[in-house]
């Protein structure tokens, strides 16, 4: 019965993975839940570092979100006017487009929203197109930085899990 329950925590994992990239899928919390779960139930035998690591990563991916979306702004000269409306084309471009294509509504406003946000609020605040351009498609790199290096915390955390607890699943049996 335990083996089952670790090959549906693995299940989980992976669509933690997914959800590294997906909006609306928790990611990297998803992961570090399943492994807080396999923990309680084998009690943490093995898991401090790979329970460690899911946390730690968890709070990188918030940084990295912060951190890869200020510096594709930065490197492209954006205001804080690009980067507000970068951050508010994000959630209209996620959750507007959620209901309408349910299947690639959220992956695609991932990328439409923060590139139409950052190009209207840059717009608005300097009236020059050109440059509107280049601060949407700094912050679009800096946001696809930030869900890349999102998706390598979350393969490399469920790669520690399965490293770690594979080894000792001949013992469940």
């Amino acid at each position: 019965m335990l083996l089952l329950v670790y090959w549906i925590l693995v299940l989980v994992m992976l669509v933690g993975v997914i959800g590294a990239v997906v909006p609306g899928i928790p990611g990297l919390g998803l992961i570090a839940i399943a492994i807080a779960i396999w923990g309680i139930l084998t009690g943490f035998a093995g898991l401090g570092f790979p329970f460690t690591v899911a946390l730690v990563a968890l709070v990188l991916s918030t940084l990295i979100d912060f951190l890869a979306t200020y510096w594709g702004a930065r490197k492209a000269g954006a205001s804080r006017w690009g980067i507000i409306g970068a951050l508010i084309g994000l959630f209209l471009g996620v959750f507007g487009l959620l209901p309408a294509l349910p299947i690639g509504g959220p992956l695609l406003g991932i990328l439409v929203g923060p590139l139409l946000g950052a190009f209207i609020g840059e717009f608005l605040y300097r009236r020059n197109a050109l440059l509107a351009i280049k601060a949407a498609f700094g912050i679009l790199v800096g946001n696809l930085v930030g869900v890349l290096v999102h998706l390598m915390l979350a393969i490399a955390t469920l790669i520690i899990f399965l490293v770690t607890t594979l080894p000792t699943l001949s013992t469940l049996g």
